[in-house]
């Protein structure tokens, strides 16, 4: 019997059992379209954090109340608010003679709140920082202005308005925000009318960062957050944008230095604050994403290896069923290479044709993903590399090899006599 006769044979066999061979080849698809899918979704995960990172920039810092260990966050006891940060802080870090990297420093503080405006309502973030912020972070205003320094040191009653927040308030109406009055309540603020602010700009559309919509949002001088939304005297946050990131380093000591001096701290380890780079925050996103990849390819591994199985049993049974068709074709002449070759052939077209489902089906969940990731606004890129599809291929194939030996030789090695006699 020639190649193509041994082709024909398999496929033939192999549409006779089409319920079987279903069932046969989906542990493959599972595998093949989870390999394809975790691989797009490293590369998805690879470029949303790149995305965060040149919205935020990687020679920016961030300075938090209380103490952290090595890696993690601030720790905190729960329930207490840690208030070790205030604005003398933030305006000893601005002389340059002492932190002299520094290109700009901003205090923070934001809570949650509803922004009015006629029957309009946006349940949103507040934040209350100073006329640094667009410095810390690059802003491009669709219309109006940023408030500037004499209007945040004054306190004025003014507000910026994220995107959404404005098109939530306005959209409807058509009117321009710009100029209208609005005011904002915090979530503690029950039954409170709240302040009215005077709408001076719109930041243009910014997406999110680090799964925060950066859109819903709202900002206002420093001084009107704390002490009329939230009535603390104390800072969120600290940031501070560094001239260039060969100097973070070296920032990062004189900020410590600093706020060591101006707590009165003389052991590092007795520390009431905690200074972080925001490339800091990327790498433990990416270890978290790296660990999630790796968790997710061993479980596409093991629906690998069940299909594999599935095919060495299918295979078994099949050998066992057609054992005396195995014998009267060794009976008018069928080489135990053709034999084998046959079984062979069968395996490897039922995990050739999983394999071709599977990375349709990968591709097209790929795809999903992507539509809804940059449908809830994230920079999330669709990548569907050719390593990782001929990574699926070369596993879905060798695996039909494998799983497919055993039955093909046991069946090769049959006596046609015994054979025919089966029942």
């Amino acid at each position: 019997m020639n190649f193509v006769s041994t082709i024909k044979l398999v496929f033939r066999t192999l549409l006779a059992r089409k319920g079987r061979s279903f069932l046969t080849i989906l542990g493959i698809v599972i595998g093949v379209a989870g390999v394809i899918i975790i691989i797009a979704l490293g590369a998805g995960a690879q470029s949303l954090v790149l995305g965060q990172i040149t919205k935020l920039g990687t020679n920016l810092l961030a300075v938090q109340p209380g103490m952290s260990n090595e890696k993690g966050p601030p720790s905190q006891i729960f329930g207490i608010v840690v208030t070790s940060l205030v604005q003398q802080d933030a305006d000893a870090l601005r002389d340059p003679g002492r932190v002299p990297h520094a290109v700009a420093v901003n205090s923070g503080v934001q809570g949650s709140g509803t922004v009015i405006w006629g029957n309009q309502s946006a349940d949103t973030t507040f934040v209350g920082t100073q006329y640094t912020y667009p410095q810390i972070i690059s802003l491009t205003m669709k219309e109006g202005q940023f408030f500037d320094q004499q209007q945040g040191q004054g306190n004025a009653n003014v507000v910026v308005l994220g995107s959404q927040v404005a098109s939530d308030l306005f959209g409807q109406s058509g009117v321009d925000p710009v100029g209208q009055v609005v005011k904002v309540k915090s979530v503690s603020e029950e039954g409170s009318g709240g302040i009215p602010l005077r709408v001076i700009g719109v930041i243009a559309e910014r997406g999110s960062a680090f799964f925060q919509n950066l859109d819903d949002q709202v900002f206002m001088p420093l001084a009107i957050a704390q002490q009329q939304l939230l009535g603390i005297h104390y800072l969120q946050s600290i940031s501070i944008k560094v001239d260039s990131a060969d100097h973070v380093d070296q920032t990062i000591g004189d900020v410590k230095a600093v706020l060591s001096q101006q707590h009165h701290i003389t052991r590092e380890v007795d520390a009431d604050f905690t200074v972080r780079n925001i490339a800091d925050a990327v790498s433990i996103l990416s270890t978290v994403t790296n660990a999630l990849r790796l968790f997710l390819t061993a479980m596409a591994a093991i629906a690998l290896l069940v299909g594999g199985i599935g095919i060495l049993n299918i295979m078994m049974v099949t050998v066992a069923e057609r054992t005396r068709e195995i014998g009267l074709r060794k009976a008018v002449g069928a080489t135990n290479a053709a034999v084998r070759n046959q079984f062979l052939f069968e395996a490897g077209a039922l995990t050739s044709l999983g394999g071709i489902v599977g990375i349709i089906v990968g591709i097209v969940i790929s795809y999903l993903i992507f539509l809804l990731m940059n449908y809830l606004g994230y920079d999330w890129a669709f990548v569907i590399s050719l390593s990782s599809v001929l990574l699926a291929v070369g596993v879905s194939i060798l695996t039909g090899v494998v799983f497919g030996l055993y039955p093909a030789f046991k069946a090769s090695k049959l006596n046609p006599i015994e054979a025919l006699r089966y029942e």
